[in-house]
């Protein structure tokens, strides 16, 4: 199975700005962007022309980097995107944010993308009682996650529940008991990606 194994603090250095990639590490002094704030690499400090193109593949790259997505499975969603009713940029985030993995970290289940990645691969979790061993699994309305009856990681997951802050509304979670329902698909106003989502609609019309 293809994922991306490249150091996760460079890939934040590189986009300028915290992705969280790496949990509870992202919010101590040890955080790559805290202690050097430039990008990596030899040329990292000089300065860099800009252009229209530069700025929205950086978008771009900033989303893949967040959701953990590679540039194929990108162009997968973005096409998918496209062809849906409605705003093709908001497609795209919505889908993302749909991902089975993502729903994880939004709800409190896993501290990063990678952690949650890992706990589905390893049949961790349950949708609607049934095993799902695919990140990229995408959650509809009224779907119920539950922790696998006989699963292994609780300690795990209940010492990342204690990183949450709010839960998203378009979700709901019950912490104790480690299961959670999606109640609709979320709004663009719901979305906390730090993405400019028409960036990268552009940079794809091109």
């Amino acid at each position: 199975m293809a994922r991306d194994t490249g150091a996760q603090c460079k890939q934040c250095r590189r986009e300028g700005q915290k992705l969280f990639l790496k949990g509870e590490r992202c919010l101590t002094d040890k955080c790559g962007v805290e202690r050097r704030s430039y990008p990596p690499g030899e040329h990292g400090r000089g300065r860099m022309r800009q252009s229209e193109y530069r700025v929205q593949l950086r978008e771009k790259q900033k989303a893949k980097r967040y959701y953990g997505v590679l540039e194929k499975q990108f162009r997968i969603y973005y096409q998918k995107a496209s062809q849906q009713p409605g705003i093709t940029g908001e497609n795209l985030l919505r889908m993302l944010e749909c991902r089975f993995d993502n729903v994880l970290v939004r709800l409190g289940f896993a501290a990063s993308r990678r952690q949650a990645r890992q706990l589905i691969l390893h049949g961790h979790w349950t949708v609607n009682g049934r095993r799902v061993n695919v990140p990229s699994y995408q959650l509809r309305e009224n779907d119920v996650i539950a922790i696998h009856p006989r699963s292994s990681a609780t300690q795990v997951i209940r010492d990342a529940t204690e990183l949450t802050g709010q839960v998203p509304a378009w979700l709901q979670a019950d912490h104790d008991s480690l299961t959670a329902k999606v109640l609709r698909k979320p709004e663009r106003r719901e979305i906390a990606a730090p993405v400019q989502e028409q960036l990268i609609v552009e940079l794809y019309s091109k």
